[in-house]
């Protein structure tokens, strides 16, 4: 992850995604100075390109998270309005997103419909509960699977979108 093209993108990006235009009549405030936190979906850089052009190509509107990780690595949970810069597999960034919705649900009570936004493989439920709970337990014997663990469902919009490497600017969703 190079910061300095993050920093850059998310310039560009409050451009072309036409963030708080009153800042131009009443200043700017410090979340817009900052750039929003920077990540990538999975763990290995193909899977992550592979999330990443599900985003890119509107399929993929949604994503969950373990609830107990957001307090193993005290973090706050996603908030609605928040935004997010997307990277792909090489750490480059290629999209800011919004979250629209939050929820916490029991892994037993996820829906067909978080399934299918989540735009993942066939997109039913079952698919969905298949994979993640291999995702979400690995197999490991002092973290047993239990199918009332509370998961942080996510939906979001994509605002700006990046190019693949070969081009360079990014480009406004509309």
């Amino acid at each position: 992850m190079n910061q300095g093209e993050i920093d850059a993108f998310w310039r560009d990006a409050q451009i072309r995604g036409r963030l708080n235009p009153a800042g131009a009549y009443l200043g700017r405030n410090i979340a817009e100075t900052l750039p929003p936190p920077a990540w990538s979906f999975s763990h290995t850089p193909e899977e992550a390109d592979h999330l990443l052009a599900l985003v890119l190509s509107g399929v993929k509107t949604a994503t969950s998270s373990r609830r107990s990780d957001y307090d193993t690595d005290d973090e706050s949970l996603p908030e609605p309005g928040a935004l997010s810069i997307l990277l792909d597999g090489r750490g480059h960034p290629r999209a800011l997103i919004r979250t629209t919705a939050v929820s916490v649900v029991p892994f037993e009570d996820v829906d067909e419909g978080h399934a299918e936004a989540e735009g993942e493989g066939s997109r039913t439920l079952s698919a969905w509960r298949s994979a993640h709970r291999t995702f979400f337990h690995p197999g490991r014997p002092d973290d047993p699977f239990d199918p009332r663990m509370l998961v942080v469902l996510e939906r979001f919009t994509v605002l700006v979108a990046r190019p693949p490497a070969t081009e360079s600017s990014p480009v406004p969703v509309e």
